[in-house]
């Protein structure tokens, strides 16, 4: 492609190119940051204001508020006046700022303050950092990458590592949510949600269930799709299947293979069960007796004879 520009004397701003070419960020954002450098120190805008004036909603600007806020580009802090009210100041870079993008401070650590306008030029756009040129930081090492050992001065927050189950988790979000525009999620967001997408994987649910428990009964809006997914991620979790108890072991008879509920011999095998030469007798005479019995009292009542008639 072929790129025109023209010469401008005044009424324009300078942009480093990393800036403008921070893939991190999307477009919409890095339309944000660009469109906020370029107002002069002292410009009072809030979110709902730039969302009003623009054709993107109040949602997208405040993703791409949050997005510039986690890569150091912005930041808003609560300053407290002299008679003891607070007031919000915002703060916008040109360069990233580790600092900020950690989203925590160490205490006593010295911050960056916002650059001056130029003296010069009265009614142009002010220029922060004359004669500096801007660059970006270095990339950590390891050694920076552990608390207490970071460059500067400063104290480096690590990230929390990303698992493989985690890893997992968030793709499995982005799969079941990337059908419904209301939960659209980036990426920083289902990492974020993964932890608890986790525990549904681990009581063996799969995408049919966590579709059924988060697209089911959408409102007609969503606010915040990421504090939605969690409320309903937490909320609509099953309970955890009870442990099936182990079925007793059976054991065989070494010697009839009969059922026993221990191992060897049942007790017919071993002559525990064996009856006695006069409890065998005793039997015998009891099962001829009660057959006497049983012929005389057959014997004793006349009986008629099949197909008689009266």
């Amino acid at each position: 492609m072929q790129i025109h520009r023209i010469r401008h004397a005044r009424g324009f701003t300078v942009l480093p190119n990393a800036l403008l070419q921070d893939r991190r960020l999307s477009y919409t954002a890095r339309g944000l940051l660009a469109d906020l450098l370029s107002r002069p120190d002292g410009w009072r805008e809030d979110g709902r204001h730039m969302a009003d004036t623009s054709p993107q909603g109040r949602l997208t600007v405040a993703k791409a508020l949050r997005e510039l806020t986690a890569f150091g580009y912005y930041r808003v802090e609560r300053v407290r006046r002299p008679d003891g009210t607070f007031v919000s100041q915002a703060h916008v870079y040109d360069v990233p700022h580790t600092a900020y993008a950690t989203a925590q401070v160490a205490p006593g650590a010295v911050l960056p303050g916002s650059g001056g306008s130029a003296a010069d030029d009265r009614g142009a756009h002010p220029v922060k950092n004359r004669g500096k040129e801007p660059t970006l930081p270095a990339p950590r090492t390891p050694a920076d990458a552990v608390p207490g050992t970071g460059t500067g001065g400063r104290r480096e927050i690590p990230s929390p590592p990303t698992s493989a189950a985690l890893g997992e988790a968030a793709s499995l979000l982005h799969r079941v949510t990337a059908a419904e525009p209301r939960l659209r999620l980036g990426a920083a967001e289902a990492i974020t949600l993964a932890p608890l997408v986790a525990p549904w994987l681990e009581r063996g649910l799969g995408p049919r269930d966590l579709s059924a428990a988060l697209l089911g009964g959408l409102p007609e809006r969503v606010h915040s799709a990421s504090a939605f997914l969690r409320d309903r991620l937490t909320r609509k979790l099953p309970p955890a299947p009870e442990p099936v108890a182990a079925a007793p072991r059976r054991y065989e008879c070494a010697g009839c293979a009969r059922p026993t509920p221990h191992a060897g011999i049942c007790r017919t095998c071993a002559g525990l069960d064996a009856t006695s030469q006069n409890t065998l007798a005793e039997r015998a005479h009891t099962a001829a007796r009660g057959r006497a019995l049983t012929r005389a009292a057959l014997n004793s009542q006349p009986w008629p004879l099949v197909g008689a008639r009266a």
